[in-house]
This record gives C-alpha cells, structure tokens and sequence, in this order.
C-alpha cells in the first residue's frame, strides 16, 4: 500500500511565499506605503494573482502579521529550549536573547512597528493585539514567571524596539543612557 502525498493547488503553494513578500514589503514601507502591486512583484506573481489568494490589503497585512508572531514565537521556543538556567528568569532572559538575535535584520520588529501605527484598522488592530497575547501567554506558560517579570519581558522589548527604530543607542546625552542602560543588542 502506498501513502499518498496532498497534492497542493497553485495556490496553495503560492499563498506562504505571497505571505512571505507581504512581511518583507510591509516591513520596509509599512501599510500604507506598500502597495499589492509591490507585494506582487516581490512574489514575482502578478496583482491580480495576489487578490485571488487575499481578498485584500487588510487580509494580506494581517497574514503577514499572523506570520510575523509565529515566527516569533517559534524563537521564543528555541531560545527556552536552549537555555541553561532553568529558572523562570534564566528563561525569560534566554528568550529575550532569541528575540534579539530574531530581529537583528528588523524585518520583523519593523512590521509590528507599522502594525502599531494602523491599529486602528480594525482588522489589523485584532491581529496585532492576537499576537501579542500569543506571545504574552507563551511567556507565562513557557517559564513560569509570575505576571510582573513577564509585563517587565513585554516592556523591554517595547523598549528595545524604541531603541533600536529611534537609534536611541547611538546618541549622546544623559536621556540616552538611562533609556538604553542594561538593553544588549546583537551586533
């Protein structure tokens, strides 16, 4: 008896990598920077291919963003499963390690900055704050930590965000230093 594979329609292989250029695209000139068009061409598909799989902007954002969280997340994971103390501490820190070699190229840290800055379509507002439960509820049942280390997780990592978009770590002045004291970044 032979196993049978799925075989996947033209879409079906095509909707993750038309994803994958939205994350890029999206990332680079925010929502409404970026156009179907853009994200087509980065697929290498055209327009009007694009809106067969996604019924439109909001929907292809927000799968984009979907994505951007899984991956997230699929670092967290890693960075626990690699850590070498085991507290809910040691692993929080483990997993803020992760997340920063994660977004070291800003692809992503980029993206969820645009999402912010369009939460109030509501489509995507509900994606982004989907996302950061996920990744709030991960923390707390990953490593055990009580609610305050893991706000404290969440709060720096808003804080490195803002460190890194504004290049607050590459500027002089006692404001600077104390917004960047203690944050590590890859280089």
């Amino acid at each position: 008896m032979t196993s049978q594979t799925p075989v996947l329609s033209t879409a079906e292989r095509r909707r993750p990598l038309v994803t994958a250029a939205a994350l890029e695209t999206f990332a680079k000139g925010g929502y409404h920077g970026a156009t179907i068009a853009d994200v087509a061409q980065a697929a290498g598909i055209s327009p009007a291919y694009v809106f067969k799989l996604f019924p439109g902007k909001d929907a292809l954002f927000v799968t984009a963003l979907e994505r951007c969280f899984e991956q997230i997340v699929e670092a967290l994971a890693a960075g626990a499963d690699g850590a070498s103390d085991r507290s809910p501490d040691g692993l929080l820190d483990a997993m803020g390690g992760a997340y920063a070699e994660l977004v070291r190229d800003r692809t992503l840290l980029m993206l969820q900055v645009h999402a912010q800055s369009v939460a109030e379509i509501p489509d995507i507002g509900a994606a982004l704050r989907a996302g950061l439960a996920e990744v709030t509820q991960f923390a707390k049942r990953r490593t055990g930590a009580d609610d305050d280390a893991v706000q404290r997780f969440m709060a720096y990592g808003q804080l490195c965000h803002l460190i890194v978009t504004a290049g607050i770590d590459e500027q002089a002045g006692d404001w600077a230093a104390i917004l960047s004291h203690g944050i590590r970044h890859p280089d």
